[in-house]
């Protein structure tokens, strides 16, 4: 526990009905003493206490006051909250009457968190998810991150761990007790398990949707110039997002639009048309579209009856791999393409089987956000370290040999939760975390 205590504005610095200041630390009641809180509430009951300046004596505000006691808190510390109006002239000056107090300082990012860490009030998959849900976009999102919270992959990273500490059992049983009477090849026998486990780590690793989810979903509309890509992309969004023209090549560069789908984040991006480009410019913005339909996670193809006829083969080729093909226009003439859509962006006719067919797409991709899969870059290379540990550990030519891999193994995946280096992962986890929290 530290012998610092400190303090931090845990709601939005702007103007609102209420902000609330949170203190962690044995000076809490100090604190509250030194702001005129003659009378300190009881535990976990709120009450109503006048505060004022511990230098002027002036009034700063009539508040709520909570109190907590170590360790039945957020942090495991002792701690208070003061539930302020919101104007900002009342947070201002709460807050300078706190910094002026000696023996109190102002909050780092994550701190919070960071402290409940450090005193075991939750783990380090834990301590990510709050930052998840705390930046939840959508349903989906919101999901995943309190999946994660309430323990889905502590409990599976325990389990993997336990899994690997029973086979290094009995490795080591085979090793220490090898003149007792135990069933013969018993460490040879525990390996066995190994490749199991190591095809569910493996496919961990590449089951991309917590990640996906977690950074939301690009989708890129590509195909021939004045095929409507731009006037699919506003009516998605609900507003004149891109510049529409009959003009071809009016798109030169990349329009990227935010929204939800089924809870999902989505980014959707309009790019310039894929032809034989004339000036520089346009040819930089084919590039661009290229590039941008190589990096989606969905690519749309969109075509039109008075679009330009493809006549490159990598143009055809694209079209072959998109993901969902759109048959824009049908407006004008009926569209009849195996396997496409037909829409009409200027009309609407066809806008709820589009939705539909990226919202499907798109919870393919991120999964319901129920489960709590992997969702951070940290969690891929930990796996990756263990997977290299246990591959070591089958191809060892003695016993001796595995049971050290599996040790590695088995400390690299303590890493996941903070069983070990806890210290060393601090840094990382709370890098983006935000003031107050």
């Amino acid at each position: 526990m530290s012998d610092e205590t400190i303090f931090a504005l845990s709601t939005a610095p702007a103007r609102a009905a209420l902000a609330v200041i949170r203190l962690s630390g044995a000076a809490c009641d100090r604190a509250l003493a030194a702001l005129g809180v003659s009378v300190l509430p009881k535990p976990r009951h709120a009450a109503l206490r006048a505060l004022t300046d511990p230098q002027t004596g002036a009034l700063l505000d009539e508040a709520l006051v909570l109190r907590f006691e170590a360790p039945h808190s957020f942090t495991g510390e002792a701690m208070a909250e003061l539930h302020l109006h919101g104007g900002l002239a009342v947070i201002e000056s709460a807050l300078a009457a706190l910094s002026a107090m000696s023996g109190l300082r102002a909050a780092e990012a994550g701190e919070f968190t960071r402290r409940a860490v450090l005193n075991g009030k939750m783990d380090l998959t834990a301590a990510e998810a709050i930052a998840d849900l705390i930046d939840a976009e959508g349903g989906a999102q919101q999901k995943q991150a309190l999946a994660q919270l309430r323990g889905g992959l502590r409990h599976r990273a325990e389990g993997w761990r336990e899994r690997l500490k029973t086979v290094l059992a009995h490795l080591e049983a085979d090793l220490e007790f090898a003149d007792e009477d135990l069933p013969g090849g018993i460490g040879q026998k525990a390996l066995n398990a190994l490749p199991d486990l190591h095809d569910e780590l493996a496919a961990e690793v590449g089951d991309g949707r917590g990640l996906r989810l977690r950074d939301g979903v690009r989708i890129a509309f590509i195909g021939p110039p004045n095929a409507g890509k731009s006037s699919i992309l506003n009516m998605l969004a609900g507003r004149a997002a891109a510049i529409v023209s009959a003009r071809a090549g009016t798109t030169r560069d990349i329009i990227e639009v935010a929204m939800l789908l089924a809870g999902v984040p989505v980014t959707l991006i309009d790019t310039a048309g894929l032809r034989a480009a004339g000036d520089d410019i346009e040819r930089e913005g084919v590039r661009r579209a290229v590039a941008s339909a190589e990096e989606a996670d969905i690519v749309v193809w969109v075509s039109a009856p008075d679009a330009p006829p493809l006549e490159d083969k990598i143009l055809t080729q694209r079209l072959a791999d998109a993901d969902l093909h759109i048959a824009n226009k049908c407006d004008l003439a009926p569209i009849e393409e195996e396997g496409a859509l037909s829409l009409s962006a200027k009309t609407g006719a066809g806008q709820e089987a589009l939705l539909a067919a990226l919202q499907e797409r798109a919870l393919e991709l991120t999964g319901s956000g129920a489960s709590a899969p992997v969702t951070r870059a940290r969690h891929i290379a930990i796996l990756r370290d263990v997977l290299a540990h246990m591959a070591a550990a089958q191809n060892a030519g003695a016993l001796e040999l595995a049971a050290e891999d599996l040790r590695l193994a088995q400390r690299a995946l303590g890493r996941m939760t903070g069983a070990v280096d806890v210290e060393q992962l601090l840094d990382v986890v709370f890098a983006d975390f935000c003031i107050g929290k």
